[in-house]
């Protein structure tokens, strides 16, 4: 699953690929990388961010979602959003997945429209807002994946009784999201309590802030990689744990770096 980020402030590559433009160039590129899913996203939401009216949203959104459904009709489109409107729009614009970074709780209409529709859904676990996470209580590293697993089951359960088909749903633990520094290692450590879900797990790590601390502690600044500023080596090495842990679907920046490790991850599984 690959970002794409129609937006001015994203953590990794905010304004890189603002314009509609360079956006769909972009989505084109991860496609012929290999890609087997576009994830686009309007709307920042990164520690601090901003938020975006729904409208902005769309209007920075949809001209892309638009282009490339056009572009490549076959090629499977996800929309990262809470807001429901969104929802609505991108649906009608060939979106077939939501990715809902609140796990259905920050618009109140959001399970319905993902109940009448039946798109596929990314239902993902956060402490608090972007807003908040600086102020968040710590989180003893041995509680941290079995909060996930009960926040988890918490918001499908609700899903389900909303309408929207288990089948339909994939989890996302949501490293980064609420979760600080080290409580993100506790997270990918316990990610294979998820597995008792029976269920997709979705494990977005790419670029992550815990990965840049990691490095930054281990290492003297002359011995760091000259691609140290944008996280790939720690990011490759943090896919291919996840997988091993048990994620089905890694959602990335990188997508042909991304495909390779998880090959070489896939072979391990399948002697193991």
């Amino acid at each position: 699953m690959a970002i794409v980020n129609i937006t001015p402030d994203s953590f990794s590559d905010g304004g890189r690929f603002f314009s509609p433009e360079a956006a769909v160039r972009h989505g084109l590129d991860l496609l012929d990388q290999g890609a087997g899913i576009l994830d686009l996203g309007a709307e920042s939401t990164r520690p601090g961010a901003v938020p975006v009216t729904a409208g902005e949203e769309q209007a920075r959104l949809l001209p892309v979602l638009e282009a490339l459904h056009r572009e490549r009709p076959t090629a499977v489109l996800s929309v990262d959003t809470y807001h429901a409107s969104t929802a609505e729009y991108a649906l009608a614009g060939g979106a077939e997945i939501l990715n809902d970074v609140s796990g259905l709780l920050w618009d109140s209409a959001m399970p319905a429209v993902v109940a009448q529709h039946r798109p596929g859904l990314v239902l993902m676990h956060t402490r608090g807002t972007p807003q908040t996470w600086s102020t968040l209580p710590a989180l003893p590293h041995s509680e941290v994946a079995a909060l996930v697993g009960r926040d988890l089951r918490l918001r499908l359960a609700a899903a389900e009784h909303a309408g929207v088909p288990r089948e339909n749903i994939a989890l996302d633990p949501g490293f980064g999201f609420g979760k600080r520094g080290a409580e993100n290692y506790a997270l990918l450590a316990g990610l294979g309590e998820l597995r008792a879900f029976r269920l997709p797990i979705v494990a977005g790590i790419s670029r992550k802030g815990f990965l840049a601390q990691t490095v930054d502690a281990a290492l003297p600044g002359h011995a760091r990689s000259a691609v140290a500023a944008t996280r790939g080596y720690p990011t490759l090495a943090a896919n291919v744990a996840a997988i091993l842990a048990g994620a089905h679907l890694l959602r990335v920046h990188d997508a042909a770096a991304a495909a390779e490790a998880a090959a070489v991850a896939d072979a391990l599984l399948a002697e193991l």
